[in-house]
């Protein structure tokens, strides 16, 4: 029990200075809370012999010390190691410290204690303390004090972000009102007006001024509260120096210049202050598109000087207006300065600095086109071909009969002479015997008519004789001509009797059709757009479906002017004679010949369709 009440009156903490608390209730600055904050921690840890307050930016996590406890007396050092660890680790530490100099083995032991300070998973900073205890349940007391005062910081923490935000929302709402007002004016100059004015009355400026750089000088837009800016034109040199000393040093430019900033050159704006009482000024200059593009000027009385906060909210409210205005500042120009500056513009882009693919595009082109225009190439007319016979003989029937026989067909290839097909001749023979018996009767009467002397039946007895003889010889010749033979060595293009065997067939019925297999002739069939460059005796290569492996040339023989419609276009009729003979070709084969013509450029060959296009389009809408 006696061991228990003094851990107990060890982890009691000391009495808290009264003016401490209050100077951490009254706190006017963030280092003054964070000073009062370490020694009310301090003071409620009991044992404590040093600690320190380490603060940064959660963004690129760079921490330096704020607040140390005692203010003088102790090795800081002592906590860096701990320290380190806490930031990288983001978790409570416990870590037992050699004895400090100057202090006995026989006292307590020393301890370093360490807590992150997180809000929202971001770590905000750490706080180390250096105590003394003797015992698990005084250091256990020790890290629920870190953590209840940790607390305290957070909320300092929370309440900076609310600041922040309620500072950032009404910047924003600022910002889209003016926006409003801007986007419904129609002008350039009207929106430009609208938006200083706007600045103006919201920030409670004297004047504000907006001018747009042209050639790295400032040109003064507007200036609120004033239609007519040209007419004041000693004050709007003066707002422009103002403008070019700012944009020259590439700041903004507070008059006077606060306590604790960079020393600037404010020569300019002294004079705008003196010539037109103007006792606080601020000079914004706004950098985009690779430069600064506009400058904002605004104007006080002396007794409200201008803060870093109305510059955070001029920044916010320009950074959303200032892309608008350009817009319509480059919408509100004559058409010849828009022209002009988007051939400037790709002028830069093309011979300017970046822009890598777009100038490797350019020059491939340039090489594209430039070897195009240079080379030349065989220039060739395509048409459709067709492979016929140089000459197609047609078999018919010789007279009315039935078909006895057929020895071949369509596809088939035939020699000179050869048996084609045979038509029944029986009816023919059995005229023939009827005829040769009339002839011997023709002859016995006419002998008995010579016999008698008689003269003149012997005449008439003669002239039937002779007309049976031809009868004869009639249906010798068709007896003969009931074998049809192959007028020539050839293939039979049409033609099939096999089906039709017994069946009748008519005198002049087309029974085969046949073509020599050592002449033929090629049809092209040229569009009439092209049939101007075709002349006899040019020469070309055809190629056919069936044979893609081999090519065979062919010389123009003759042009038929008479153009008939395929598809949807006109075609002429162009007759070719083959240069050499394939026992491979066959009548009726199609492909693609080409025909040549001459040499030309390469860009005139495959633009010549595009310009005959146009060349009849522009025809047809000339008056």
């Amino acid at each position: 029990m006696q061991g228990e009440t003094k851990e107990r009156r060890e982890a009691k903490p000391p009495s808290i200075d009264t003016a401490v608390w209050a100077g951490f209730l009254n706190a006017g600055s963030r280092e003054e809370y964070c000073r009062n904050w370490l020694a009310l921690l301090c003071s409620f840890v009991p044992g404590t012999i040093q600690a320190i307050l380490a603060i940064g930016n959660p963004e690129d996590a760079s921490f330096i010390p704020v607040a140390k406890w005692p203010d003088e007396g102790e090795d800081p050092e002592r906590l860096a190691d701990i320290s380190e660890r806490v930031l990288a680790e983001r978790c409570g530490l416990l870590v037992e410290l050699d004895a400090p100099a100057g202090r006995s083995g026989s006292e307590s032991p020393v301890y370093g204690v360490a807590y992150p300070i997180l809000v929202d998973d971001r770590l905000h900073g750490m706080v180390a303390v250096e105590v003394s205890a003797r015992s698990e349940a005084h250091l256990k007391a020790i890290m629920e004090h870190l953590q209840w005062g940790v607390s305290w910081m957070e909320l300092l923490f929370r309440r900076r972000q609310a600041q922040e935000d309620a500072a950032s929302l009404a910047r924003m709402k600022s910002a889209l009102d003016i926006l409003a007002g801007v986007l419904s004016e129609k002008t350039f100059a009207g929106a430009c007006m609208t938006f200083v004015t706007e600045m103006a009355t919201r920030l409670k400026c004297d004047r504000v001024s907006l001018a747009f750089t042209h050639r790295r000088r400032a040109r003064v837009q507007s200036i609120s509260h004033s239609a007519q800016v040209r007419k004041r034109m000693n004050l709007v040199r003066a707002i422009g120096m103002a403008m070019d000393e700012a944009i020259l040093q590439r700041k903004d430019v507070f008059y006077p210049p606060p306590e604790g900033s960079a020393v600037l050159i404010v020569r300019d704006h002294e004079q705008l202050a003196r010539q037109y009482g103007s006792g606080a000024i601020l000079t914004m200059p706004f950098y985009g598109d690779e430069k600064f593009s506009a400058v904002l000027t605004l104007e006080r009385p002396s007794a409200r000087q201008f803060t870093h906060e109305d510059a955070m909210f001029c920044r916010s409210v320009a950074s959303l207006l200032l892309p608008a205005l350009e817009i319509k500042r480059r919408d509100d120009r004559l058409l010849f300065l828009k022209t002009w500056d988007a051939l400037k513009d790709q002028w830069v882009k093309l011979f300017g600095p970046r822009y890598p693919g777009r100038k490797l595009l350019i020059l491939a082109i340039a090489a594209v086109v430039t070897f195009f225009s240079f080379k030349t190439a065989d220039y060739k007319v395509s048409a459709d071909t067709v492979l016929e016979g140089a000459v197609k003989r047609v078999v018919v029937a010789p007279f009315d009969g039935y078909v006895k026989e057929a020895g071949v067909r369509a596809g088939d290839v035939v020699e000179c002479g050869m048996l084609m097909c045979t038509l029944d001749d029986r009816d023919l023979r059995l005229e023939r015997l009827n005829w040769l018996s009339k002839r011997t009767q023709y002859q016995r009467q006419y002998q008995e008519a010579l016999a008698k002397h008689n003269r003149a039946e012997a005449k008439i007895i003669k002239a039937q004789l002779n007309q049976a003889g031809a009868r004869l010889n009639l249906v010798g010749s068709r007896m003969k001509r009931s074998r049809i033979l192959a007028p020539f060595r050839g293939i039979v293009l049409s033609g099939d009797l096999s089906q039709r065997l017994g069946g009748p067939v008519e005198k002049g019925e087309v029974l085969f059709e046949v073509a020599p297999l050592t002449a033929y002739r090629i049809i092209l069939h040229v569009d009439e757009r092209r049939i101007a460059d075709i002349k006899v005796a040019q020469h070309g290569r055809m190629i056919l479906s069936a044979l893609p492996d081999e090519h065979f040339d062919f010389t123009v023989e003759k042009i038929i002017p008479i153009a008939t419609a395929k598809e949807g276009r006109n075609y002429f009729r162009v007759e070719a004679r083959p240069s050499a003979i394939s026992s491979r070709l066959r009548p009726g084969m199609e492909g693609i010949g080409k025909i040549y013509v001459d040499r030309r450029k390469l860009i005139s060959i495959w633009t010549r369709d595009l310009r005959e296009w146009l060349r009849l389009w522009l025809w047809s809408w000339c008056p």
